[in-house]
């Protein structure tokens, strides 16, 4: 697919430039991001791709691939969030969040098209964010780092779609590299770039979209995050990143309200296991990290409460077929699971995962390898097809 060629035949005109964004899993650190701790993410090979060009007259034009209808058509001065805005609110929400910072940005026609599978926990919508982020930040020479395009397409979701994410999307989108996790301080958003070459060590990390799609926007990640809220100001502390592990206990123990209490429990021992996961990591101990996201599918399920039997059933039918360990990713309800397994035992796995799948009566579910791959970018303009198939 070739997005500058449809953008052609849509606008009548050659875009001034094509650019990626692409979808992210988060290997461990989950619900960690909006209580300002630790997470650690890499980009999917799959990708948001926008062909991009200025418009002069203040409109703002968007079209996708992947969505039957019309171009919509929006005024650059007459945006306003809109919670009801469908897919065409990401894009619209960058560039009313670009013009609320104060930056020159005047209107722009877009065609999208993406390779993220929507509703799997993947990203897809901070894909879209991202890419529309860099293509006017390049277009309109607005000279933002990664940091500053990742907070305002957060606060395109958080403000103008009404979705209350952190902000761990935006920067795996806009900061990953190949090869490498990203280990993202949530409360300063520094970054390390920590080495994770599986393929090296003869291992693969698969992800099992379960096809449980998710939204988000229903309340049940507002209701967490509320909770969580109200559980640092329980504790007095700011974010529940500053309750030291070792002292859980007594933080615990302090909380009367039972959901609370398992909402606080998750978080800061998610914390403690991003801590493990990096200590395992510099020691050379790549497998040691199975058991520690196996242990943290635990928590999300029983203290946090965001699986479901769909998600719950491939992390025990990948750990049953041999994999080193196996937990669901992104805001749960539906998506994705995230399964670290040898390279020789991966195809094996899969195959365990759709059986089981079958023989409960699920849907299948699509397995794909995830290698480390990188984040947002400018791609060439001419020749190249701006899109990667996604696997069935």
């Amino acid at each position: 697919m070739d997005v500058a060629r449809e953008f052609t035949a849509l606008y009548g005109y050659e875009p001034e430039g094509v650019w990626a964004a692409p979808g992210r899993v988060n290997l461990i650190g989950e619900y960690t991001d909006f209580n300002e701790g630790f997470v650690m993410p890499l980009a999917l090979p799959h990708t948001a791709v926008a062909a991009v060009a200025r418009r002069t007259d203040g409109t703002l034009r968007v079209h996708s691939a992947d969505v039957e209808g019309p171009v919509v058509e929006l005024a650059a001065d007459a945006l306003a969030p809109r919670p009801d805005g469908g897919w065409a609110a990401y894009p619209a929400g960058v560039l009313w969040a670009l013009r609320e910072a104060g930056h020159a940005v005047g209107g722009a026609d877009l065609h999208l098209a993406s390779t993220v599978p929507t509703g799997a926990g993947l990203s897809s919508s901070a894909a879209l964010e991202v890419v529309t982020a860099l293509a006017l930040n390049d277009l309109y020479e607005l000279g933002l780092s990664r940091r500053e395009l990742a907070l305002l397409a957060q606060r395109a979701e958080n403000d103008f779609v009404g979705v209350p994410c952190g902000v761990m999307d935006q920067m795996a989108a806009a900061a990953c590299v190949p090869g490498h996790l990203l280990h993202l301080d949530c409360r300063d958003l520094s970054v390390r770039q920590v080495p994770f070459d599986l393929g090296a060590e003869g291992l693969a990390l698969l992800v099992v979209d379960t096809r449980v799609r998710h939204a988000l926007g229903d309340g049940a990640y507002a209701e967490r995050r509320a909770g969580c809220e109200a559980g640092a100001r329980a504790l007095g502390v700011s974010h529940l990143r500053d309750v030291p592990h070792a002292e859980l206990p007594a933080a615990l123990a302090r909380l009367g309200d039972e959901r609370v209490r398992r909402y606080v429990r998750h978080v800061v021992s998610e914390g403690r296991r991003v801590e493990r996961v990096v200590a395992l990591l510099a020691r050379g101990d790549v497998r040691g990290v199975g058991a520690v996201l196996t242990e943290g599918h635990a928590s999300l399920r029983d203290d946090l409460r965001v699986s479901c039997p769909e998600l719950d059933l491939a992390v025990s039918a990948a750990c049953g077929a041999g994999a080193l360990g196996a937990r669901m990713t992104g805001g749960g309800f539906g998506g994705s699971v995230v399964v670290l397994a040898e390279g020789a035992g991966a195809d094996a796995v899969g195959k365990a995962v759709r059986g089981a799948f079958a023989e409960a009566g699920f849907a299948e579910p699509r397995v794909f390898e995830a290698p480390a791959s990188s984040g947002a970018r400018r791609l060439p303009l001419a020749g190249a097809p701006q899109t990667r198939p996604f696997p069935n």
